[in-house]
């Protein structure tokens, strides 16, 4: 087997780099190092699922510190911790009810007390597994759920049982947190697939379809509904100043597909011709904003003047349990100043600049704008279509409030 911390030393030093391009990618590369992690981890059996957490925890603070931008990393570590403290629920109520069903011939007395573990469990498993909702405040729980149990008598055979009985479910709960994360891998492989197949429910017949930029999920998104026999058109802003959209037309073109280059300042002028805006995302936050490409705030803010549907496309691994105004996070990166301008074109205004008669000039390339969740009429992700206000319950499904926070703050 692979030395772990090898492993994880290649991958920070790719995402310091900027080695690996894309969320899908890097979601994908997180998931599969958090694999090889938990598959790695010594079994203690005093408590698997805390060691398991501690190992996920200490690998996802160095990845989450090596590219901040790159808001995947966080959520797949976040899927992951999430994972293990839900299978570590299931195992707990599965060994429960096979101990309930194994004392059929036992005291009165000790069935009423393997019921009150069963409350016991099922009621961490309510607080654990579900999100803070008005019913599950509701919810009876008994008294005696959180109350310490007397030790059965039963000797060193009975001790050794239960040693026997830790054992096998610390083994089974890490084969099936690596099983769920293989699905979490599989789900994050065929996002795109998922995306595309709802095309057809969305784009109709001899529609205007604006985009900007070049994003993947959109232009397979767009080729599936071409594929149903959607007769449509394309308008693509080129994405200044990196001039993505030029690829996307390219390629659009290349399967058939109607499609018209617009310069970015051309948005609000072209943008009442348009149907419906369809972009795709950086990061979805728990506000239900939006994490996306430079330029389209610019392209919401025209959708909204004139009531057009602004439509996001996002894999579930792009959804962020964390607020904008969150202090761990680090929302926008700066790109070369060279894609806006080249150096020789103004060497002469920064020597003038060290001499003291003018500040020296600045480049500002931003990488990110952020749109907020006013300005989004529908995300499409591979779990269907859902609007910004239920963004919420999908975070609640997908990650836990304990692990909402997992790089320390450092020392000033």
């Amino acid at each position: 087997m692979p030395d772990v911390q090898a492993l994880v030393n290649d991958f920070v030093l790719k995402l310091k780099r900027r080695k690996i391009e894309g969320s899908q990618a890097t979601a994908k590369h997180t998931a599969e190092l958090l694999r090889q992690v938990v598959s790695q981890q010594r079994i203690t059996y005093t408590n698997q699922a805390a060691s398991l957490i501690d190992a996920v925890k200490a690998v996802g603070e160095q990845l989450i510190e090596a590219n901040p931008v790159e808001l995947a990393v966080g959520n797949i570590v976040r899927r992951v911790l999430h994972m293990i403290r839900e299978e570590n629920v299931s195992s707990a109520m599965s060994a429960v009810e096979e101990l309930a069903l194994g004392s059929d011939d036992d005291e009165a007395e000790h069935d009423n007390r393997m019921g009150l573990s069963a409350a016991a469990v099922a009621a961490a498993a309510r607080s654990t597994l579900r999100a803070p909702s008005l019913q599950t405040l509701l919810e009876d729980i008994p008294d005696s759920a959180t109350a310490p149990h007397p030790p059965s008598s039963g000797g060193d055979s009975e001790g050794k049982s239960k040693s026997a009985e830790s054992s096998s479910r610390n083994k089974k709960l890490k084969h099936d947190v690596i099983e769920a994360i293989n699905e979490l891998i599989q789900e994050i492989d065929t996002c795109h697939e998922l995306i595309s197949a709802q095309a057809v429910e969305h784009i109709h017949q001899n529609e205007v379809i604006l985009t900007l930029g070049r994003s993947r999920t959109v232009k397979e998104f767009l080729c599936a509904a071409n594929e149903k026999k959607r007769s449509f058109r394309v308008f693509v802003a080129e994405g200044a100043p990196r001039y993505q959209g030029h690829v996307l037309a390219k390629e659009l073109v290349g399967k058939g597909l109607q499609t018209t280059v617009i310069t970015d300042s051309a948005v609000f002028a072209m943008i009442s011709r348009v149907n419906m805006v369809i972009v795709g995302a950086h990061a979805i936050m728990a506000n239900g904003g939006v994490i996306a490409p430079v330029g389209i705030n610019m392209v919401a803010l025209a959708a909204q003047r004139h009531a057009v549907p602004f439509v996001v496309l996002a894999g579930s691994h792009k959804l962020c349990p964390l607020y904008p105004h969150n202090p761990e996070l680090l929302l926008n990166d700066f790109k070369c100043p060279s894609e806006l301008l080249d150096f020789g074109e103004f060497s002469d205004c920064l020597d003038y600049g060290q001499l003291g008669d003018s500040p020296p000039i600045r480049v500002e390339n931003p990488a990110f704008d952020y749109v907020a969740p006013k300005l989004v009429s529908l995300f499409i992700t591979d779990m269907g279509g859902h609007s910004p206000s239920y963004v919420y319950r999908l975070i609640a499904d997908y990650y836990s409030a304990e692990d909402l926070v997992v790089r320390r703050k450092s020392a000033p």
